[in-house]
């Protein structure tokens, strides 16, 4: 049995209906369990004091905000091969959000950098990266709105999508490719010693469940919203085509 059957409209509106309450449910949770714990039952950093604890929304948020465009080019790609109109659904919707998880990766990081910097903001790698990825995510959104015909949209926007994930790219390694900076190294990372003290480990592995969970809800509700929006389009030019 394909997988690709439940990228239709009818077959995704209906497998996503009972699994979005319990996405919510497992999001609300880990993110009050991790939020909770991490703020009020971790200790304050030696060096960076209170400050730290800004980092169970800082990394999360900003592990979305790469992964949410690496979503999208992964359904952009599925679009120009299959042609699955839900596939470039998921996409638009997915932007709107990765924009929020990159706006409030750049937020935290200045409260964070404030502090422990001495300024809010400095040209550094991984931190001109973001911004620019934040950029392309207003880019892309505003593309959708500018073209009227969808497959035109869904066509160009894909390509915005696979130019634009160059920098998701960037985010992530920076560092690699131009140096420390002043930011930190990762924060999670396979081959590298990791940059963050056990103690706050496991509840920012809990908010980072959450932020996962609430991402998958989101655009599953917004690309459900995405083919309702479609459909209804699609009954109105019949409409007026039966009326012309």
């Amino acid at each position: 049995m394909s997988i690709w059957k439940y990228a239709n409209p009818t077959k995704f509106m209906g497998w996503t209906a009972p699994v979005l309450p319990w996405l919510f449910g497992l999001a609300a949770l880990c993110l009050g369990v991790g939020l909770v714990w991490g703020f009020f039952f971790t200790p304050d950093d030696f060096r960076q004091g209170a400050t730290v604890k800004i980092i169970y929304l800082h990394v999360p948020a900003a592990l979305m905000a790469i992964n949410a465009w690496i979503m999208m080019l992964v359904a952009s790609l599925i679009w120009y091969i299959r042609r699955h109109h839900v596939s470039a659904l998921a996409a638009r919707a997915a932007a709107p959000i990765g924009m929020v998880m990159t706006l409030i990766a750049l937020f935290t990081g200045a409260i964070w950098g404030k502090p422990i910097w001495g300024t809010y903001w400095e040209f550094d790698p991984r931190l001109t990266s973001f911004l620019i990825l934040f950029l392309f995510y207003l880019g892309y959104m505003a593309l959708w709105e500018a073209i009227e015909d969808p497959d035109t949209a869904a066509d160009l926007t894909s390509v915005l999508c696979m130019v634009g994930s160059i920098f998701a790219i960037l985010s992530r390694y920076a560092v690699l490719f131009w140096g420390q900076g002043l930011h930190q190294g990762a924060s999670l990372s396979l081959d590298k010693e990791e940059n963050v003290a056990d103690v706050f480990w496991v509840p920012l592995l809990v908010c980072m469940a959450g932020f996962v969970l609430l991402f998958i809800a989101l655009v599953l509700m917004r690309t459900r919203t995405e083919v309702r929006a479609r459909q209804i389009r699609a009954l109105e030019n019949r409409a007026r085509a039966q009326n012309a």
